[in-house]
This record gives C-alpha cells, sequence and structure tokens, in this order.
C-alpha cells in the first residue's frame, strides 16, 4: 500500500480534480489512501504550530511503514530512480508512506520519524500543489515500472 498523509486538505475544487484522476489512475496499478489531518492556525509560535501538525501526522504512521517525508532539504531524485526506489521498498515493505506538511514545514519529531527525504524541485510549491506533484509522479513510477508510454 501507498499512503500520502497531508497536512491540510485542498479547498481548490479544480486542484481537487486533478488530485483525484490521479488517484484514479493508481488505484489501477496499486493501492492507494490519502489521510488528510487538521492543519493549525498560523500563530507567533511557530514551533508549536509544526509540533501540533507533526504529532497529528505521527500518530497516523504505523511503525511497518516506510516514511518518506517531502521535504525541502531533502534528496532531489529522477523519476525512474523513484520507480526504481518503490519497486526495492515494497521487496521489504508493505506500506510506504509519503508525508507532506503544512505551510511551515515539518517538526524535528517527524524528522526523526522519517526513513528518508524527497525534495521534490528547487522551486518552491505550495504544499496543496506538492500533492498532485507526488501523485503524479506516483503514477509515473508506475507506468514505468510497466514498461507502459507516458508523456515526457
Amino acid at each position: 500500500m501507498i499512503r500520502l498523509i497531508c497536512v491540510g486538505k485542498i479547498k481548490d475544487k479544480n486542484l481537487n480534480a486533478l488530485i483525484e484522476d490521479y488517484v484514479t489512475k493508481i488505484r489501477r496499478y496499486h493501492k492507494l489512501e490519502i489521510v488528510e489531518v487538521k492543519d493549525e492556525p498560523i500563530t507567533d509560535n511557530e514551533t508549536a504550530v509544526l509540533e501540533k501538525e507533526g504529532e497529528r501526522v505521527l500518530s497516523k504512521i504505523s511503525d511497518d511503514e516506510y516514511v518518506i517525508l517531502l521535504d525541502l532539504h531533502g534528496k532531489m531524485i529522477d523519476s525512474v530512480s523513484l520507480a526504481e526506489k518503490i519497486d526495492r521498498l515494497f521487496i521489504s515493505h508493505s506500506k510506504i508512506c509519503f508525508v507532506i506538511g503544512g505551510s511551515l514545514g515539518l517538526s524535528d519529531k517527524l524528522r526523526k520519524r522519517a526513513d528518508e527525504k524527497l525534495k521534490l524541485s528547487d522551486l518552491t510549491f505550495l504544499h496543496q500543489m506538492s500533492r498532485l506533484i507526488i501523485l503524479e509522479q506516483i503514477y509515473r513510477c508506475f507506468k514505468i515500472l510497466n514498461h507502459e508510454t507516458y508523456h515526457k
């Protein structure tokens, strides 16, 4: 199973429609679950906000999951490498969990729980856009692994 844990909800109906399209496409290949946790109102105490959101995310992660944080300080890889990584991970793990933090980022405790950190790009995206981007990449991975054509 692939799980995507996200802080916050998608409010834009057009973005949500694109996300749902990729969810449908991915589910033709593999079981996928998206879990949303409540985001905190931003206050002057950003550390407290991160900690609360981080605890909510951590409460949704099981011990047997391989956790990949989408993080500005993570490692960048290409789509073929991500496909190969997912293929290898499913040999030793039944669940792969991608995590997208809130608008302020990720808590230290959540960073420590992560097995790996990936960076989507050197560009900065809204965390809501990150959901669409990682889902597109997961779909691309399955197309690569199944030797199927997909636009480049």
